[in-house]
């Protein structure tokens, strides 16, 4: 059995494959080591994993999960998943980063993004993640992802920048309760409270406010991060993630304003990397 694990740290994906080759996809709450303890990550795969998947046939696990970006976090993942998955024969976690890679930019240079409840980038040469712009979490980065979108709108409510019907929009969602949505800001899980805002904007994207907020972020994106990359205007921009897939209009149109060419978009790179792993990775089910 071979297990491909898309994980951000909102939900994460799970794509068994069978040794007939069969397919099964499995979803579960997303890990994230900057938040989630191996612990943690323990007690969340007995609760909602465990009992549907026969854990002891996984032969390989690739595990490729938001906040795995250096050894210290992703040795925090691997060792909560050793203690599920304790006959494999492969375990590896990488970083979600090079997962969005391989399944836009399969064996091809690229530049790749992230943009779901966080968001990065990277340029990718084919094989290798060569260059990252430094993503600095969503206190100070996350540039384009659903926890910006957040933080904007929010800041344009209470700032009295939101056009009236808007207003009357966010009360009915939210409320009008400053207290409330900061204690939900400082508390548990902050970035993914901020990001399910975005669907505000999914909601409401044809109205015109909506969508200058949507292009002052992934201009900030576009500014902060792509335009960094050694030949950006040379080769394709691709995206995953709800947001880059939800608002792929209004990103396409930002990259051309910046010379710059869109490539894929894909929501859930989930099975587009099962193929990757099929293709270019030695997996025999021997």
């Amino acid at each position: 059995m071979l297990i491909i694990v898309d994980s951000g740290s909102t939900k994460a994906d799970w794509q068994i494959i069978n040794s007939d080759g069969s397919r099964e996809l499995h979803s579960t709450m997303g890990f994230n080591p900057f938040f989630h303890d191996e612990d943690r990550i323990e007690t969340e795969l007995n609760k909602q994993f465990i009992h549907d998947v026969d854990v002891d046939k996984a032969k390989w696990v690739y595990f490729y999960g938001a906040g795995c970006s250096d050894k210290m976090r992703c040795d925090i993942v691997k060792r909560g998943l050793a203690r599920i998955f304790r006959h494999t024969e492969v375990l590896e976690v990488e970083h979600d980063l090079l997962a969005s890679a391989r399944a836009t930019c399969g064996t091809n240079a690229g530049i790749a993004c992230i943009i779901g409840t966080g968001s990065n980038t990277c340029l990718y040469d084919g094989k290798d993640v060569t260059d990252n712009v430094s993503n600095l979490g969503y206190l100070l980065g996350d540039e384009g992802s659903g926890s910006h979108l957040g933080k904007l709108l929010i800041r344009a409510y209470f700032y009295r920048e939101l056009p009236e019907d808007m207003v009357q929009y966010f009360h009915e969602d939210f409320g009008s309760d400053k207290r409330a949505i900061l204690n939900k800001i400082y508390g548990d899980g902050p970035n993914v409270y901020l990001a399910s805002y975005a669907r505000f904007f999914s909601k409401h994207r044809d109205h015109f406010y909506i969508q200058k907020l949507a292009s002052e972020a992934f201009t900030e994106l576009t500014r902060r991060h792509i335009l960094k990359y050694d030949g950006c205007h040379n080769i394709p921009i691709h995206f995953v993630g709800s947001v880059a897939y939800h608002f792929r209009d209004i990103l396409k149109t930002t990259l051309e304003e910046h010379d710059l060419t869109l490539g894929v978009v894909i929501q859930k790179p989930i099975d587009a990397l099962v193929d990757f792993h099929l293709k270019n990775i030695n997996v025999s089910f021997i």
